[in-house]
C-alpha cells in the first residue's frame, strides 16, 4: 500500500468537499451570472473579485485547483499495480473534464435547468468516485480481513447498493429543486413534494441498512462504524432539510439572498454529499467482506 497516494488522494477529497460548498455558495447567492464570459471573468483570468464576482469566480478558481489536483492524481497512479484503479482514476480525470465544461454550459447558456442540474449532480458523482479511491487505497482495504457469510435475509451489499442509487436519485431531485426558482420566487410544489418524498424513501432504505448491519454484524466495527455515521448524517440531513425549506418560503419578501437561508441551504447541500459519500464507503465495505476469501483476496491483489 501506498501511503503517499493514499494521503494525496484525501486531501483531493477535502478540496473536492470545499468545491463543492463553493458550488453551492454561488447558487445560493443568485451568482451564477455574475460575469457573462467563460472560461475568463469579465475578460480577465484574474478579476477584482467583488460583490458576487467573489463567489462566481472564486468558485472557478477552485475547480481549476481540484482539475490541476486530478491531473497530478493520474501521475501518481501511473505506478499503481492494480489496473482497475487506475482506470478509476481515469473516469475521476474526465468526470472533472466534463464538469468544467458543464460549468461552462451554464454560463454560456444562462443557466438552463437541465444543464445547471447535470452540473451539481456530476460534482457529487466526482466526489464520490474521489471517496471510492481513497478507500481503494486506505489501510484498512489492502489488510486482511476476516469474511463473513451473508446472514438471513436480502444481501446487506444489495441494500446497500439500493440505500447509494436511492441517495442517487434524490440528489438528483435536489439539485433539479435548488436550480429551479432563484431566491425571490416560490418552488415549485411538485418538485418539493417530489424531494420530500425521496427524502422519507432515504430514511426508509438507510435506516434499513443500518438496522441490518448493527443486527447481523454487532462486532463488525468495519461495516457498523459508517452504517451509524450515515444514518447520523441523515438525521442531520433530514433537519436542515425542514429549516431550508422554512428559510426559503420567506426569502421572495427578502431584497438579496440572506445568511441565514444561505448558510442552512449551503450545509444542507453538503451534510447530501457525505451521506452520499459515507454509504458508498459502507457498500464497498460490505462488498470486501461478505463473500468469499479467495474472491476478497483477488480483489485486493489485482
Amino acid at each position: 500500500m501506498n501511503r503517499g497516494l493514499h494521503r494525496y488522494i484525501l486531501f483531493l477529497a477535502g478540496a473536492t468537499f470545499l468545491l463543492l460548498m463553493a458550488g453551492a455558495l454561488v447558487t445560493s447567492h443568485d451568482a451564477g451570472l455574475a460575469t457573462s464570459d467563460w472560461p475568463r471573468s469579465n475578460g480577465q483570468w484574474f478579476p477584482r473579485m467583488v460583490g458576487n464576482l467573489f463567489w462566481e469566480h472564486g468558485h472557478r478558481m477552485v475547480a481549476t485547483t481540484v482539475g490541476l489536483l486530478t491531473i497530478g492524481l493520474n501521475a501518481y497512479l501511473f505506478k499503481e499495480s492494480r489496473s482497475w484503479v487506475r482506470r478509476l482514476g481515469l473516469i475521476a480525470l474526465v468526470g472533472v473534464i466534463a464538469q468544467g465544461l458543464l460549468g461552462g454550459l451554464t454560463v454560456k447558456l444562462m443557466l438552463p435547468l437541465w444543464v445547471s442540474a447535470a452540473h451539481a449532480t456530476l460534482a457529487q458523482l466526482f466526489f464520490c468516485t474521489v471517496v471510492s479511491l481513497a478507500v481503494f487505497t486506505s489501510p484498512g482495504w489492502s489488510n486482511r480481513h476476516e469474511t463473513y457469510e451473508e446472514r438471513g435475509g436480502v444481501p446487506l451489499r444489495y441494500l446497500c447498493l439500493a440505500a447509494a442509487a436511492t441517495i442517487f436519485l434524490q440528489l438528483i431531485l435536489g439539485a433539479t429543486l435548488r436550480h429551479s426558482a432563484p431566491w425571490d420566487r416560490q418552488l415549485p410544489t411538485q418538485l418539493v413534494l417530489a424531494h420530500v418524498g425521496g427524502a422519507l424513501a432515504v430514511a426508509l432504505v438507510l435506516g434499513a441498512v443500518t438496522f441490518n448491519t448493527l443486527r447481523r454484524y454487532p462486532e463488525v466495527k468495519y461495516l457498523t462504524r459508517p452504517a451509524s455515521l450515515a444514518l447520523t448524517l441523515l438525521g442531520v440531513q433530514l433537519v436542515l432539510g425542514l429549516s431550508a425549506y422554512i428559510t426559503r418560503l420567506m426569502s421572495p419578501n427578502d431584497p438579496q439572498p440572506l445568511n441565514p437561508m444561505i448558510g442552512i441551504t449551503v450545509a444542507h447541500v453538503v451534510c447530501g454529499a457525505l451521506v452520499f459519500a459515507t454509504t458508498i464507503v459502507l457498500t464497498l465495505r460490505s462488498f470486501q467482506l461478505l463473500r468469499g476469501q479467495r474472491s476478497v483476496a483477488e480483489l485486493a491483489t489485482a
